[in-house]
């Protein structure tokens, strides 16, 4: 059930680069918000949330499965009447259907481009939706066409209910309660005295039921909504979902990790320990003993035991994560938010908590090998490591400004800088960390980056489109016109003449000729860009705010954007070389491509009309570094052809379009594009149309 979605997406008006490879290593399965979940046994559910996330787990939980949706716009609520058959609503009047359990999801025509909040179905033919400005729909088709109800109210509608074909019940903001007793076709407003949003109801019958909202707010009624009493849980939170298994036993949940738990219909109230922070959106309910909750930065919960204890089935930190540095294609680090650490050895198919010592926000880290490295943060804060990480050590500033970015040239010369509007800071030191002098201090603005291409040459770049260079270490530093008055939050050079800088509304800015001239490139976006790399002279990418990735193939002339995998903002980018790129960003996500973001080549067998499907088995197999792949269509389909590891998470997108009927093969090659994939067992899975077929590889190095 739909409920308060407190979040809203941010709707890109670029252009897609369909195919780009981008998955994630943090938080598992993935990162994105989720906002509904739904079970129809204690094995098989799917969760659903931003950027068109699809999660489908067959298991009870154990392991959970991207599915593909074809859509990127925020998914609000998701509700399937048996294994097969399913519907989900989100943004702009999005309404998706399923047959086969998600494998193929297909889009129907809701006759509106406002946000749909909330979908129930009784049976496969008999549903409604409702949404933004009072909208409310109904089908009786399964949605092949879709009727708008009136509504009578203009209010949003957040979440709908129905006990049988005639009665039922939807709530929004402002108190709205509305109730039907004709299957839709009139509603009725039932006033509450109070005007709260609404996020939430739960019938058990024609006449019990519930509604929670902001504020604390839940109400009862007795009578079927005519009347309405509150109830009390002695809290303030914001309650997102309700769900009772009888007149009883009820859960709600809600802001901050908040899990309440009824076994008298809700004149009581007790908390139960959740295990998060994070807020929580939805709880479905198997029985009296398992039930699922799904909430922000991907997190899913699951109780067995009628919620004692919830185990959170999602993996890793969900802390923001503001810089990531690798040294290699397998080993690097992150930092974050309240003193987060994190490092890899296996090029980020686990990512390890190294304990820093420190609850401050930490914004930047730089490694310059496998042992030394440096992180900077709130209040001066800076620590250094000598033996990669395993051991951090606090060192004086001798500023509480907020550092922002370090850089190191070597194992004991480097810079740092930060500050706030107004009060620029640069440190330098030349003992590796341990001392810092001020180079820079109170005479300019606010600074975000800086970066040097030797102990003599450096940039540092911040507020109102300062930029600042140095030719002789920091001993001084000048200024350079940028031509931008936005802020500026990354500077990346490749060399002492040709760098790049990026921030505010979507600036982008080149030079060639060490600063001295700076060039503002169209990047197509005014979101927010964090930061820049750059693997040569042409290959870079860009990320900022609302997922973005922007990439380039002619050194920042033009920019593309590659498929967009999350909402979250991204705020830092590392490439070890053109292939191997990592991001960190919002939630603790952390995604990497292993081929540069760019889909892998197929050629087409011949052009016989083909009679069947047909996925063969790879060879050869077992593989070491390629093995290619043989797959038919007898008729024209949307074609994917993804590879998973044991834990079913995808590793490779080898086809993802349209494709006429045919004999195809597709080249996988584990040396030049999967570069840090161990040996072990593999999956690649074939899905075209209602055919979908899975096959086991094996790499073996």
């Amino acid at each position: 059930m739909k409920k308060i979605i407190i979040v809203f997406a941010f709707l890109l008006t670029l252009s897609f680069q369909i195919n780009a490879q981008w998955f994630w290593q943090n938080p598992l399965p993935q990162g994105n918000d989720l906002y509904s979940v739904c079970f129809i046994d204690e094995n098989i559910g799917w969760a659903v949330g931003n950027a068109g996330t699809f999660l489908k787990t067959i298991d009870g939980g154990i392991s959970w499965i991207n599915q593909a949706s074809n859509v990127t716009d925020q998914i609000n609520d998701i509700c399937f009447t048996d294994i097969n058959n399913g519907w989900c609503v989100g943004a702009y009047g999005t309404i998706l259907n399923t047959s086969d359990g998600g494998v193929n999801w297909t889009k129907q025509i809701s006759g509106t481009t406002e946000w749909i909040n909330s979908v129930y179905f009784r049976n496969i033919y008999e549903g409604w939706a409702v949404g933004n400005n009072g909208v409310i729909l109904k089908t009786v088709d399964g949605g092949t066409t879709w009727e708008s109800e009136l509504s009578g109210t203009i209010n949003i509608l957040s979440d709908v209910f129905f006990i049988n074909s005639n009665l039922g019940w939807s709530v929004g903001n402002q108190g709205t309660i509305l109730k039907t007793n004709d299957g839709g076709q009139n509603w009725s407003v039932k006033p509450i005295g109070i005007n709260n949003w609404l996020g939430s109801i739960y019938f058990i019958d024609e006449n019990i039921g519930w509604s929670v909202g902001s504020y604390g707010t839940i109400l009862k009624t007795f009578d079927g909504g005519e009347n309405w009493t509150i109830q009390s849980a002695d809290t303030n939170a914001w309650f997102s979902s309700i769900h009772f298994f009888d007149n009883d036993i009820g859960w709600i949940v809600g802001q901050n990790g908040l899990i309440l738990k009824s076994t008298n219909g809700g004149s009581t109230w007790d908390n139960q320990p959740s295990g998060t922070a994070g807020n929580l959106i939805d709880i479905d309910i198997i029985n009296q003993n398992s039930s699922w909750i799904a909430g922000l930065n991907g997190v899913i919960l699951k109780t067995t035991d009628g919620g004692t204890g919830w185990s959170k089935q999602s993996l890793g930190t969900t802390n923001n994560l503001y810089s990531i540095s690798l040294i290699n294609p397998t080993l690097g680090w992150a930092t974050g938010q309240n003193g987060t650490i994190l490092k890899t050895t296996n090029g980020g198919n686990s990512w390890n908590n190294r304990q820093s010592g420190v609850l401050e926000d930490l914004k930047s880290i730089y490694f310059i090998d496998s042992l030394y490295g440096w992180t900077v943060g709130k209040n001066g804060l800076i620590l250094n490591t000598t033996d990669g990480g395993i051991n951090w050590e606090t060192h004086s500033s001798g500023t509480t400004s907020y550092l922002n970015s370090v850089f190191f040239i070597n194992k004991n010369e480097g810079w740092t800088t930060g500050g706030y509007p107004y009060s620029g800071t640069i440190l330098h030191s030349t003992d590796g960390g341990i001392s810092w002098n001020h180079q820079l201090f109170g005479e300019l603005s606010h600074l975000e980056s800086i970066y040097f291409v030797n102990s003599e040459v450096g940039w540092a770049v911040g507020y109102a489109g300062t930029i600042l260079k140095t030719t002789n270490g920091g001993i001084n530093w000048f200024t350079q016109f940028s031509n931008s008055i936005e802020w500026l939050f990354s500077v990346h050079f490749i060399d002492e003449n040709v760098g790049w800088a990026v921030g505010n509304a979507g600036t982008i800015l080149k030079t060639t000729n060490g600063g001295n001239n700076w060039v503002t490139k169209v990047s197509g976006t005014q979101v927010v860009l964090y930061s820049v790399n750059f693997s040569n002279n042409n290959i870079g990418w860009v990320v900022g705010n609302g997922g973005l990735v922007l990439k380039s193939t002619d050194g920042g002339e033009t920019w593309d954007i590659q498929l967009k995998r999350t909402n979250k903002s991204l705020h830092s980018i590392n490439c070890i070389d053109e292939n191997n790129v990592w991001i960190v960003g919002e939630g603790g996500s952390i995604l990497h491509t292993t081929n540069g973001g760019v889909t892998f080549i197929e050629d087409e067998k011949n052009s016989t009309q083909p009679q069947e499907f047909l996925l063969q088995q790879n060879y050869p197999n077992p593989f070491n570094p390629r093995t290619s792949i043989q797959y038919t269509i007898s008729t024209t389909q949307f074609v994917t052809l993804k590879v998973y590891d044991l834990l079913g998470r995808e590793v490779a997108i080898l086809v993802n379009e349209e494709k006429p009927a045919g004999s195809y093969e597709v080249e996988f090659n584990s040396a030049s594009s999967i570069k840090n994939l161990a040996s072990g067992i593999y999956f690649y899975r074939l899905q075209a149309g209602n055919f979908v077929e899975t096959k086991k590889m094996i790499l073996l190095k």
